[in-house]
């Protein structure tokens, strides 16, 4: 299903209408993967529509241009304003998912050019459900690929650029074309890194672990989050090297992620994972999110930013 149009997408500096918002066929970003992005989600709350972790977002986009040398031709300020105004001048009240891309546009040919291609930046949102289907309250199915993650070294993990989405997809392809929901990357040394498009949780006698950053992994801002509720509600959590049969092993097992939420694995490999559906502190981490993102516990951390749907009309390029 093609991703639903709303009026606007902020483009360069301005709101244009979403048809509208297009680029070059040459330009480097589709050429060489040149791109860096954010998932950003906002939620529905008894104040309005709210940003999660919007500060945080914004940052990760510009710390992933810094590893790439793409020089964003605005502040982090004006992107963050930039992302209300998208959920403002569209509408969505309701809640919606963000996308903000920065990328190298039209200019010379070549992989690294004498002269620096112009730096483009959009914002884009639209309302958009659960990732994983059902995955909220069943669990999915999902196998170990038999793709690896990048290594050190080569492609930075920690840079949420386009170009590693291709070892993303690599891994979600070979698992739909096996009959599952979803793929899991083993590191470079054979230890569990993440899902294609996810962090990876494994509870066990009450425990909770999840891959250190050094493993060839995003360092999600929703893993953050999970990990900061656990501490919060006394649970003990490790990042730890993780060995592919632990996971046969957990008793509990589940995705985290900006668009994934947080989603229980059911199975891996066919091997049923505890009860084979979501377990306890599964459904309690996933309970303590939901509340928070959707306004209805304390904001501890600041962690929402609350959007004025009656603030002045942007100007619209046409």
């Amino acid at each position: 299903m093609p991703i639903p149009a709303t009026k606007y997408i902020w483009f360069n500096g301005k709101l244009v209408p979403w048809e509208k918002a297009t680029v070059h066929v040459l330009s480097h970003a589709l050429h060489y993967g040149s791109s860096v992005f954010e998932g950003v989600r906002a939620y529905e709350t008894p104040r309005g529509p709210a940003i999660f972790r919007l500060k945080d977002h914004t940052r990760r986009l510009f710390d992933s241009a810094k590893i790439y040398r793409i020089n964003i031709p605005f502040t982090e300020e004006q992107i963050s304003h930039a992302q209300r105004e998208v959920i403002a001048q569209n509408g969505l009240a309701r809640g919606a998912y963000l996308r903000p891309v920065a990328f190298r546009g039209y200019g010379e040919a070549g992989v690294v050019p004498k002269i620096e291609p112009p730096v483009e930046v959009a914002i884009a949102g639209w309302e958009w459900g659960k990732y994983l289907g059902a995955a909220e309250d069943e669990g999915v199915d999902v196998c170990v690929s038999s793709w690896q993650r990048v290594a050190p070294n080569t492609i930075p993990a920690m840079a949420k650029a386009g170009g590693n989405y291709l070892s993303s997809q690599l891994i979600g392809l070979e698992a739909k074309r096996l009959g599952f929901v979803e793929g899991i990357g083993l590191g470079p040394d054979g230890t569990v890194s993440e899902g294609a498009g996810e962090n990876l949780f494994i509870v066990k006698d009450g425990v909770v672990y999840t891959p250190g950053v050094a493993h060839s992994l995003l360092n999600g801002i929703t893993r953050h989050t999970v990990m900061t509720l656990a501490k919060d509600q006394g649970l003990e959590v490790r990042e730890i090297s993780v060995p592919r049969e632990m996971l046969y092993l957990a008793d509990e097992l589940f995705f985290t992620g900006t668009a994934t939420e947080v989603a229980p694995i059911r199975s891996v490999d066919a091997i049923q994972i505890g009860n084979g559906k979501r377990g306890p502190i599964t459904a309690k981490l996933q309970r303590a999110y939901f509340d928070l993102v959707q306004g209805k516990g304390a904001d501890r951390y600041g962690w929402l930013d609350h959007v004025d749907m009656n603030s002045p009309r942007a100007a619209v390029a046409g």
